[in-house]
């Protein structure tokens, strides 16, 4: 497995809908795993294939938070929403791509999620909690959308500058 490189806000790539994964390959078997080395590696709960560059619709989570209880990975190939609650929660997101930002956003509280396994099983599982406000947040990556796109134009823009001075900070060194 390999740790790959987090693209950092704003790359174009991280705004483009993702393409439909059409094949189950070693390759992408290869790149999951990958994208579990470098989330847990971040650390972080969810990455999406946009965020290391992969412009398929593949996510991968794990929002088990307590260290004394079994880690629950998961890898969600063509992942679709196929239900929402009426109900929503709140949670203060962060993401991998915008590193040390965090604002609140409003989210339903449950959703189901239908998607294939890396063996090209078709699963459908209900989300609720942090599992569902990860699935959502990993999903509109696949669709060319971060969580800043729901904030005031102007957090959007102050987080935007943060990132791009971040950028600019990594290429000096």
């Amino acid at each position: 497995m390999t740790i790959r490189p987090i693209l950092i806000h704003p790359d174009p790539r991280l705004k483009k809908r993702c393409d439909l994964v059409t094949d189950i390959t070693d390759e992408l078997r290869r790149a999951a795993d990958d994208m579990l080395q470098t989330m847990y590696d971040a650390p972080g709960v969810g990455l999406a294939g946009p965020q290391v560059g992969l412009m398929k619709r593949i996510l991968v989570m794990d929002c088990v938070k307590d260290p004394d209880a079994a880690p629950k990975p998961m890898v969600l190939i063509n992942p679709e929403i196929t239900w929402s609650s009426e109900a929503v929660n709140t949670y203060e997101e962060g993401c991998l791509s915008i590193p040390e930002q965090y604002a609140e956003v409003t989210r339903p509280a449950e959703v189901a999620v239908r998607w294939l396994t890396l063996d090209g099983t078709a699963e459908e599982e209900r989300f609720d909690g942090l599992w569902a406000t990860c699935v959502q947040h990993e999903i509109d990556h696949l669709d060319g959308k971060l969580f800043i796109d729901y904030l005031t134009p102007l957090k959007r823009q102050l987080i935007t500058r943060k990132m791009q001075k971040l950028k600019r900070e990594q290429a000096r060194l």
